[in-house]
């Protein structure tokens, strides 16, 4: 497979993910942690080290709507829920396996 066509099949397996994830406002993001070490927060964060990577401008809010499908805040406020105390230790407990993202935006 030659790299043109090898990108763009990955960019339309992200974009079906990214879909995906927004449809499902119901899956919250530490369970989404707690399960496969990575969430919607990670994969803005490795979109916006990508642009980075790249030279290309893209704030952290933008690469935010990207993932999201709208503002950070407007999604927690309508979509997030508060973590369990069994969550949160979960979410702990498996710390070493989240994953890595390198030139990440700082947490917020």
């Amino acid at each position: 497979m030659d790299e043109k066509t090898r990108t763009e099949l990955e960019a339309a397996a992200f974009r079906g993910l990214v879909a995906h994830l927004q449809k499902r406002t119901d899956v919250q993001n530490i369970d989404l942690m707690n399960l496969a070490g990575f969430c919607r927060n990670c994969l803005s964060k490795w979109y916006a080290a990508a642009a980075k990577e790249r030279g290309v401008p893209l704030t952290d809010e933008e690469a935010r709507i990207a993932v999201y499908g709208m503002p950070y805040a407007e999604w927690k406020a309508k979509h997030q829920k508060e973590a369990t105390p069994e969550q949160q230790k979960m979410f702990e407990d498996t710390k070493p396996l989240h994953a890595e993202i390198s030139g990440h935006m700082p947490k917020k």
